[in-house]
């Protein structure tokens, strides 16, 4: 009998599997301040993983505003307007130059380089209202911000199966060849003055986006193709060069990502 009070006594005062976890949270919460102060790269990771986070929350609300319309590009909008606010929230300042360079009216493709996840910002600051981007599948998959993506009519290709990338970009390059569309680049200077993965460091500071004239496309045939690339890649190099502070010269940050869009409601 003893033995059962004993037991009976033990397990009132063990603490239950939630209010281990509450335990967890509040040691965490009390931790984060400190490392905050005296590890960047702890600062890093809660600013990456509120960065994270924050979007998918963001699509969680945006899921059933963009549903009422289903898949359509002017779900894009949505996406855009909910997303502006973030820079804020980091204390980046995005300078754009060269808006005045897309097309008023007429469709056109757009390409620009790739650092991080962070040119979700810089491209969201700058493309018009209805835009089409591509981007690859895993994304479609990334739980809530894949539907909203899905629903605001973003095209995903496979990379890994080379097959469907080519049909999607040939179905692009024909449509550029046939319709004779500008293709219109954008450059985001380097993030390198304030964000670096490989050094975790995450600070406030000043990206620039530049807007190049349009690049004519008319009388072009398929054959011209990989020069009309070399020669625009040329152009967008030479212009992160000049508006990058970080004096690294971008060859391994430009890398290319397109997305077809068309200006007007």
């Amino acid at each position: 009998m003893l033995w059962m009070i004993d037991k009976v006594a033990s397990m009132e005062l063990w603490p239950g599997p939630w209010t281990m976890l509450l335990l967890f949270l509040l040691l965490l919460l009390l931790l984060v301040p400190v490392l905050w102060g005296y590890s960047s790269s702890a600062k890093y990771f809660c600013k990456m993983a509120f960065y994270n986070g924050w979007i998918l929350f963001l699509a969680v609300l945006a899921i059933p505003v963009c549903a009422l319309r289903g898949r359509n590009v002017e779900n894009m909008k949505i996406l855009r307007l909910m997303l502006l606010h973030i820079k804020y929230l980091y204390g980046i300042r995005l300078e754009v130059r060269g808006a005045h360079n897309f097309p008023p009216s007429q469709p056109y493709v757009v390409v620009s380089n790739h650092q991080s996840s962070l040119d979700l910002l810089g491209m969201m600051e700058v493309l018009p209202g209805r835009c089409v981007p591509i981007a690859k599948r895993e994304l479609l998959w990334a739980g809530p911000a894949g539907i909203a993506c899905w629903l605001a009519g973003v095209i995903f290709i496979d990379r890994k199966r080379t097959g469907d990338a080519i049909s999607v970009m040939a179905e692009a390059a024909q449509t550029l060849l046939s319709q004779n569309v500008p293709i219109i680049p954008i450059v985001m200077s380097s993030y390198q003055d304030f964000y670096c993965k490989k050094e975790r460091r995450f600070n406030s500071g000043t990206c620039q986006v530049r807007v190049l004239p349009p690049v004519a496309t008319e009388g072009l045939t398929p054959d011209n193709v990989p020069d009309l690339a070399d020669r625009i890649r040329h152009s967008m190099l030479t212009v992160f060069r000049e508006i990058s502070t970080d004096g690294r010269g971008g060859g391994d940050y430009l890398k290319k990502s397109s997305g077809a869009g068309e200006a007007g409601p």
